[in-house]
């Protein structure tokens, strides 16, 4: 599986494939983007629990829920996942095809008249730099076991794990420019969504001709000969930092980070259904149709305005009273009535692909690894699941694997052997004999406005205390904590991951030594070579063993405790046609195309 949403994805926090002074745009923002103007079909409000934070989802800052739904919605690519967890080609926009099985070779074209919203087209520039960012292959960055830096140099924060396209070569292009070829090294089990796909943060990516202008490059042309022309990077020798490349993967990791809509158009094209027309800081963003899109289904509506509301209550008065007709509430048992009691909405509920967790640091007080050991000793999953997911769901357990969601095939047997059962009670007597006397103080980071984490907190801070920790409250808003991952402010984190439900990118992009979304330092060479296996292996029962293998080393390392597995629970005004539940972190948003208002 790929955990792409943090909720940071389960921000909500994200994962794999694993994540904020009110101003309203200005009349003449778009003026400099065709076709915006609406044409009748309607418009709706949607609530998400997220703020908009960045128009480039593929970063690690900006790997969030809310960010991948809107480059969904405002992107295109070849393929993206339905809500049977099936991989479906958008032929309309291009096609890509196996041209050797012997080395693995793909093949990737983008159709004739697919264009970004300034009308440039979109073609090999904009695939060679997804490629570059993707695949990790400039970096020579070596990093300890903590995941401290000791050396050489990180170009693209690129959110998902590069483990798929560092194994390919240079790509080819083609004399048109609207083809790339991508040679593997090994086979890739994953290779028809590990480039260009939405369910990959949103297909190919910001267009390459404006992050080249950005940098200070001519165009794109001179950016594809950069990006070609740089020689791959070895962590074992180091090379000085190559300027022109720095200004470039600083600009496409920073550049399109905004809480309101940027003065240059630039940063917020589209090359998908909808543009970004508006952004109240903190409060909604306003998309209205591409009329210039025809290279994949045609939405039904005009308009969406998406509406961040974080408290799950306030969702379904908003719903109730008209003002949103699709929301997406933290599931709990008083939501559930809430809606229950309303009428005129249909329900949309079922099991998410997503987990929350508790993630120690493997630095500062927890180095040692009895004092890690100690900690989770004191984790009361019971008593958390039975507040937060029981009530939804009567008898539910907590999750048992770090890689693995209950209901998928190899969760049994990883279960039965990583070792999950010496945590499955609490243990204050095993606690106290290995703290032998210390008293350590831990820092809890987590969302303090989600209130299933806050209770999650205060059941962990209760537990804790009393068998010798001092346990310091660092929840934060939700607009701030997710960009204190992976700092030096906190010793543990309570968050969640989100997975795409196609492939097993998502371990790798979350446990291997130094790997982006490893925000707390967990490193195993043996895990790391297990890894490279499990992302070659095309043998679905030798990946799940494998898989099985990892997670117990995860777990014998004491990285963190898995709490539940997250319920899902959304809801639609009656009004609102062909909203369809899908549990993975897209969400509702995977058929947005068809929503329509009944008429």
């Amino acid at each position: 599986m790929r955990f792409d949403r943090l909720t940071k994805l389960f921000a909500g926090c994200a994962a794999a494939v694993l994540a904020l002074a009110a101003c309203t745009a200005e009349p003449d923002a778009t003026e400099d983007l065709p076709g915006v103007s609406p044409t009748p079909g309607g418009e709706i409000s949607v609530a998400e629990a997220g703020v908009f934070s960045s128009f480039n989802p593929q970063t690690a800052d900006g790997n969030t829920d809310i960010n991948n739904r809107i480059a969904y919605a405002t992107h295109s690519g070849f393929n993206y996942v339905d809500n049977n967890l099936e991989i479906v080609p958008l032929e309309d926009f291009g096609s890509y095809e196996k041209v050797s099985e012997d080395p693995l070779a793909v093949k990737y074209t983008v159709n004739e008249g697919v264009a970004w919203s300034d009308g440039a087209p979109v073609g090999a520039d904009d695939m060679i730099l997804a490629w570059a960012a993707a695949s990790g292959r400039f970096d020579d960055e070596l990093t300890a076991g903590n995941g401290t830096v000791l050396s050489g140099t990180r170009y693209f924060d690129y959110a998902g794990s590069s483990e798929a396209l560092a194994l390919t070569e240079l790509p080819e292009i083609s004399e048109d420019n609207r083809s790339i070829t991508l040679t593997y090294s090994e086979p890739y089990a994953d290779w028809e969504t590990a480039f260009g796909s939405l369910a990959d943060d949103g297909g190919i990516g910001v267009p390459a001709h404006v992050v080249a202008q950005g940098a200070g490059l001519a165009d794109e042309k001179e950016l594809t000969q950069l990006l070609l022309g740089t020689a791959a990077g070895d962590p074992l020798d180091p090379a000085p930092v190559d300027p022109e490349l720095r200004a470039v993967a600083d600009y496409w990791n920073t550049a399109f980070a905004a809480d309101n809509l940027p003065d240059n158009p630039a940063l917020y094209l589209s090359s998908g259904p909808y543009i970004v027309q508006g952004i109240e800081p903190g409060a909604s963003l306003t998309l209205v149709r591409n009329e210039d899109y025809t290279w994949g289904p045609k939405p039904e509506l005009d308009r969406i305005t998406v509406r961040f509301l974080q408290d799950p209550s306030t969702q379904v008065t908003a719903l109730k009273d008209g003002s949103v007709d699709i929301i997406s509430p933290r599931a709990d048992s008083g939501t559930l009535t809430e809606l229950e009691a309303l009428g005129n909405i249909n329900l949309h509920q079922g099991n998410q692909l997503a987990y929350d967790h508790l993630d120690l640091k493997f630095d500062g007080v927890f180095a040692d690894e009895a004092v890690r050991e100690a900690f989770l000793s004191t984790v009361p999953r019971q008593a958390i699941v039975e507040a937060n997911v029981e009530p939804l769901q009567p008898g539910a357990k907590p999750l048992d694997s770090q890689v693995f969601l209950a209901d998928q095939a190899g969760y049994e047997d990883a279960a039965a052997t990583n070792g999950s059962g010496e945590f499955a009670e609490v243990d204050p007597d095993r606690a106290q004999q290995l703290l032998d006397g210390a008293t350590p103080e831990v820092r809890i980071l987590y969302n303090r406005d989600n209130a299933n984490r806050a209770l999650a907190y205060e059941r962990i801070e209760e537990s804790a205390s009393e068998s010798g920790f001092n346990v310091v409250d660092g929840g934060l808003p939700a607009a701030e904590w997710t960009a204190q991952l992976g700092t030096e402010s906190y010793d543990a984190a309570i968050f969640g991951w989100t997975a795409s439900g196609v492939g097993v990118s998502g371990v790798p992009q979350i446990f291997r030594t130094g790997a982006a979304s490893n925000f707390n330092g967990f490193s195993s060479p043996e895990a790391d070579a297990l890894m490279d296996d499990l992302i070659t292996e095309t043998d679905a029962q030798a990946r799940d063993e494998l898989q099985t293998r990892i997670d117990r080393l995860i777990w014998s390392a004491r990285y963190g405790l898995p709490l539940y597995q997250v319920p899902g629970l959304q809801a639609s005004a009656d009004t609102i046609e062909h909203v369809e539940y899908m549990p993975n972190q897209t969400g509702l948003w995977w058929n947005f195309w068809e929503w329509s208002v009944a008429r």
